[in-house]
């Protein structure tokens, strides 16, 4: 199995950043595509293989994302606050899954059942004061807490994605998201129970499972841009099929 997550989110101080994240979303997915199985030049070999390739290539997802803002954006580069606009993407392949993100957006693992993890790592001041010892609650509620520190757009320190990739053991969700969605449900087991119970009313298909989502969200009070997608993880489908039997006649 095969899927391809990519978000990003428009830094909401800087005019026009809707320009810049829909033209980063698009050549993020392209290059993610190119290289999936049914793309032109796809990923192959084994497991540990293809997590380095995947880690590469979300690293190539970001630049051509950051290429394609300055390309679409023009003279608005010259302003002060130019567009810009967080990035997060990730992959399913088979048994691995691989995530890279620029700024605060995130992707989680969400296991049917067991601990769930969030894959990426914040770039914003509150991620930095976690990291200090300020526990998550404080630092997330304080005033400074969505102050990025990475983003893509004309005056971007790094656009590079930071990885980060795991084997899942059981069968569960990827789920790619925006701070709107995460603001009101940011840790990961927080957000596994939601979640789960969506899933227990709406059902699990990927779309309408991320639709109720941003729902949900939105009943919260919906104070920022509000993004979900999602891709099923399943054990079955990304094992790797056994041989075929000898044939009799033949062996």
């Amino acid at each position: 199995a095969f899927a391809a997550l990519v978000v990003c989110d428009g830094v909401s101080s800087a005019p026009d950043s809707d320009v810049a994240s829909l033209a980063a979303a698009r050549a993020a997915r392209d290059v993610l595509a190119a290289r999936g199985p049914d793309g032109p030049d796809p990923v192959t070999g084994e497991a540990s293989a293809r997590m380095g390739a995947w880690s590469a290539l979300l690293g190539d997802a970001s630049r051509a994302a950051q290429d394609a803002i300055l390309t679409t954006v023009g003279t608005m580069a010259d302003r002060e606050n130019p567009p810009s606009c967080t990035f997060v993407a990730a992959v399913v392949d088979g048994p691995l899954v691989v995530a890279g993100w620029v700024g605060d957006s995130r992707a989680y693992w969400i296991p049917d059942d067991g601990d769930a993890h969030q894959l990426s790592v914040d770039d914003s001041w509150a991620q930095e004061m976690i990291a200090q010892g300020v526990p998550r609650a404080q630092a997330e509620t304080s005033p400074q807490a969505h102050a990025i520190t990475r983003w893509l757009g004309p005056d971007a320190p790094d656009p590079v994605a930071r990885t980060a990739a795991t084997l899942p053991d059981r069968d569960g969700w990827l789920l790619v998201c925006s701070d709107g969605l995460w603001n009101y449900c940011s840790p990961a087991a927080d957000l596994a129970a939601l979640v789960r119970s969506t899933q227990d009313r709406v059902g699990d298909d990927p779309q309408v499972l991320a639709g109720a989502l941003v729902d949900w969200a939105n009943a919260q009070g919906g104070r920022d841009n509000i993004t979900a997608t999602l891709a099923r993880f399943s054990r079955a489908s990304s094992a790797t099929p056994p041989p075929p039997p000898a044939d009799p006649t033949t062996a």
